[in-house]
């Protein structure tokens, strides 16, 4: 099977899941913690080289101040819990705003966790105009446009996998996605099953990919 090197995770839909079952939207997004390290744990023996997954936006943080900080409190955790595995680790995001976690500063660099491994990147406090505001505001042609993007250090994605059942890229890395390949799993992110990233992993093993040649 041909795997690709670097999927994106877009973990959509827990606070319909939190709806559906009975709980406050707010409550959703603690269930999608155990989710996340499954599927860590999932890519990991499945040689993917990196994972990046995609905590909140600048644009999440127009909701209830209550599901702001459940969804902060839930990417502080879930950095945590990724901290304890096997891997090289970057947290990427606007640190300059007050709804970037000051517990999550010193994860901003990249750095080898328990021995390193995967590169694991998570994406919190994330705008993509953020993202490329350095494109726009240089004309220096010496450097490439990866090298002018905060997330830099983030390489190119060979597939996105999105839970919920949204058929949209929600901002996520728009250069390092341009070629991705798109995947979209019905269920929502905390009714992660292996068997949606197996079968993912084997729809991708059947597309062309050509990166436009």
């Amino acid at each position: 099977m041909r795997i690709p090197n670097h999927i994106g995770i877009i973990p959509d839909g827990n606070r319909r899941w939190a709806l559906n079952n009975g709980f406050k939207k707010e409550d959703g997004y603690d269930y999608g913690l155990d989710p996340g390290l499954e599927v860590l744990r999932l890519a990991k023996k499945a040689g993917i080289k990196e994972i990046t997954y995609y905590g909140f936006t600048t644009d999440n943080c127009k909701r209830p101040v209550v599901q702001q900080e459940a969804f902060k409190k839930a990417c502080v955790d879930a950095v945590r819990i990724i901290s304890s595995e096997g891997s090289s680790l970057l947290v990427v995001g606007n640190t300059q705003s007050q709804s970037f976690p000051k517990e999550l500063l010193p994860y901003t660099k990249r750095t080898d966790m328990n021995g390193g491994g995967i590169k694991v990147n998570f994406l919190v406090n994330y705008g993509w105009e953020w993202d490329i505001e350095h494109i726009l505001d240089s004309s220096d042609r010496k450097y490439s446009v990866q090298d002018k993007l905060h997330s830099s250090d983030i390489s190119r994605i060979d597939l996105i996998i999105r839970w919920g059942n949204m058929r949209r890229l929600s901002g996520f890395l728009p250069i390092q996605s341009v070629y991705s390949d798109f995947y979209v799993v019905e269920e929502m992110w905390p009714d992660f099953q292996s068997k949606h990233f197996e079968r993912a992993l084997e729809w991708y093993d059947k597309q062309d990919v050509t990166l436009g040649g």
